[in-house]
């Protein structure tokens, strides 16, 4: 999914309703989900993208803190 953030990856879930998971699997302590919603249109809404943006930016702040 790179209009979040590179190495991000997207889930897509269907059944009678869409599902997306956005996760970043490439860091050697886990996978972390950074955002999971129920899709209703064709185009994935902007506000879902910038969470998963601004998640994943508070994820690469929070391990730069621990590595210091």
């Amino acid at each position: 999914m790179a209009t979040v953030g590179s190495d991000l990856y997207e889930l897509r879930i269907r059944t009678r309703q869409e599902h997306r998971v956005f996760y970043i699997a490439k860091l050697p302590e886990g996978v972390y989900v950074l955002h999971a919603f129920e899709k209703r249109s064709r185009k994935t809404p902007q506000a879902d993208i910038e969470l998963a943006r601004a998640r994943l930016s508070q994820l690469v702040r929070q391990r730069r803190m621990r590595k210091e």
